[in-house]
């Protein structure tokens, strides 16, 4: 059973927020008594995911968010402390995944557009929610890096290079926050059930049954679990816990 919080008079605003980890911490922070501002690239499931939480009765934006535009960012995060009037809690999840590539192959484009949507679009996020951030005193920001952001792994060049510079920006933005009354942490998910990981399958991109095996708890993670995780690094039970990168992986850099 997962702890509960008390979030009432609180905002988020999640980026990915359509589905898979996104979808799944706006649900839990709504759950939990915020107002939820919900960013994705896609009109079209953004919209049925804040119908979603409408019907649960929660305060909830839905917003178009591109965020490898930093312009599309930057009115994302005005639109809902326009809306709420304030920014207490942000999870930077959007991100991409690519087809294995031989580091010698990889197109200059691929490299490009997975750093803009994964790396990039991390640090405009951030960007603009600490602008908010810091002329209230207070917030609390999670990075979504990955196990990839831990460790290397043989066809994810890309991949694992934007995820190691999350963990950069979130360790340096830490120390520089922290003094201000600012928290931001990270966390590294191992291989979660979320829709791009079962198009990956799908696709042959990925081995169910070796990333099963790759994982000690010998099962893929659920979105509900990094859900939990991201609520705990916002909440005051967290109070201490500053430029970390949690590893929610099932075991698998334990090894």
């Amino acid at each position: 059973m997962n702890p509960t919080y008390d979030f009432s008079g609180k905002v988020a605003f999640v980026t990915g927020a359509s589905s898979g980890m996104g979808l799944s911490t706006a649900r839990a922070f709504a759950q939990s008594g915020a107002a939820v501002a919900l960013a994705d690239i896609n009109e079209a499931t953004v919209a049925a995911a804040t119908e979603e939480l409408l019907a649960l009765g929660s305060p909830v934006l839905g917003v178009r968010c591109d965020v490898a535009d930093e312009d599309s960012v930057a009115a994302a995060v005005t639109a809902t402390v326009k809306q709420f009037g304030r920014l207490d809690m942000a999870f930077n999840d959007a991100g991409i995944q690519v087809p294995p590539s031989d580091a010698a192959d990889e197109p200059a484009e691929v490299f490009d557009r997975v750093n803009a949507i994964n790396l990039r679009g991390v640090w405009a996020s951030m960007k603009h929610e600490l602008a908010q951030m810091r002329t209230q005193g207070s917030g609390a920001i999670v990075n979504c890096s990955s196990l990839g952001g831990l460790v290397g792994l043989p066809g994810r060049a890309a991949y694992h290079a934007s995820k190691h510079g999350v963990l950069g920006l979130t360790s340096s933005a830490a120390l520089e926050y922290a003094p201000r009354g600012i928290r931001i942490n990270a966390v590294c998910p191992g291989t979660i059930a979320t829709p791009m990981v079962t198009d990956m399958i799908d696709k042959g991109e990925l081995d169910l049954a070796e990333a099963v095996a790759n994982q000690p708890i010998n099962r893929l993670g659920e979105p509900e679990e990094i859900a939990a995780a991201v609520l705990w690094l916002c909440s005051p039970g967290a109070s201490f816990v500053v430029g970390v990168a949690l590893p929610v992986d099932g075991g698998y850099t334990a090894r």
